[in-house]
């Protein structure tokens, strides 16, 4: 359900200070809100993971993952040229990404790929080819690609277990961050259910902060356990500069799992959808307002009540509303239970899918 922060992030692009041959800007892909940017880091395919649960040190994780480690560059058009005057010119956003199977299939962020025009892979050897979009969820800030290139190219990372992870554990991050393919940085997991804002402005829950330095380049790519096991896609800093501030936040891997499956299968995702926001400074799920039409205007509910419970799933704050929510499929009818002034009431509300 969208979520109205008192910061909302605006997708844009950084320009970079070079233009290329063809005269179009470069620039590092971004989510920015003045305080919060949205930042790229990569991650490459996992070696056989060792029998052992023992963790394995920052070079073990990055020998066995850096092959999966991708750096994605997509070119969109622009409105004007970059030298002025009228017509039309083109710009260049650069990424990171992960391969995620044998078919060539490669996870990155949404906001890495949007509005492009052509998207290209170069992997850790230097070889590069064009990719395909597959599909792509700005909910979730997940895309799918998908290039064609040979098998002996391509070293899927392993998808780990977000919901394993615990607030101390170390991680590791590979990426491009500033367009420095095969960087690698380590921290540890700084704490856990965060919520961020998507590029759709709805609420990601259960996102992973971490300190490990996170920069422009990095968005898209994946932070990886002591096993060297993806648990994260690594989407936003919080930062006044712009640049790492030790504040970064990854996708759980959990999320990508579901939303990667849905976009191979279908090309899109979908997701249930009540039609409320909430009042953000409320320690409770308060409502804040009723959009007109939905679900949630249809059963009655109003600004000020408080969602207490979603079918048989107690809540008591705005991200575990969203989170009651996502569990369930646009269609499915739920009772949802809410306090109005005092008093519980229960309402039937027929969820309906989340619009773009």
């Amino acid at each position: 359900m969208p979520r109205r922060s008192r910061q909302t992030l605006v997708a844009s692009l950084l320009a970079a200070a070079c233009l290329g041959a063809g005269g179009g800007a470069v620039a590092y892909a971004t989510l920015s809100d003045g305080n919060t940017v949205v930042r790229q880091v990569t991650v490459q395919r996992a070696e056989p993971i060792a029998s052992s649960s023992a963790p394995l040190s920052v070079n073990q994780i990055y020998r066995r993952a850096y092959r999966g480690v991708v750096e994605i560059t997509v070119t969109t058009s622009s409105a004007s040229s970059p030298f002025g005057g009228g017509g039309s010119g083109s710009s260049q956003a650069q990424g990171s990404g992960w391969v995620y199977d044998t078919s060539g299939r490669i996870v990155t962020n949404q906001h890495v790929v949007d509005g492009a025009q052509s998207i290209s892979v170069r992997f850790w050897n230097g070889k590069t080819y064009s990719a395909q979009l597959v599909g792509s969820d700005s909910s979730t800030d997940l895309a799918v690609i998908k290039v064609n290139a040979p098998d002996s190219q391509l070293y899927p990372l392993t998808l780990g277990s977000s919901s394993k992870l615990g607030v101390g554990d170390p991680v590791v991050a590979i990426g491009s961050p500033f367009g420095l393919e095969e960087t690698v940085t380590s921290g540890i997991v700084s704490a856990l259910h965060r919520s961020i804002d998507s590029p759709a402005n709805f609420a990601i829950s259960d996102t992973i902060q971490t300190d490990a330095a996170i920069n422009h380049g990095n968005s898209g790519g994946p932070l990886l356990n002591a096993q060297g096991q993806v648990i994260g896609v690594n989407a936003q800093i919080r930062s006044e500069s712009g640049d790492n501030a030790g504040v970064g936040f990854a996708i759980p891997s959990d999320t990508v799992r579901s939303i990667a499956g849905q976009l191979i299968s279908n090309g899109k995702a979908v997701h249930a959808y009540l039609g409320v926001s909430l009042d953000g400074s409320a320690s409770s799920a308060r409502v804040a307002d009723v959009r007109p039409g939905t679900p949630a205007a249809k059963a009655n509910l109003r600004a000020g009540d408080v969602v207490t419970a979603i079918g048989n799933t107690s809540v008591s704050s705005a991200e575990e509303l969203t989170r009651a929510i996502d569990a369930h499929k646009p269609g499915e009818t739920v009772t949802v239970k809410i306090s109005r002034g005092g008093n519980t009431v229960t309402a039937q509300v027929t969820l309906a899918s989340r619009p773009s």
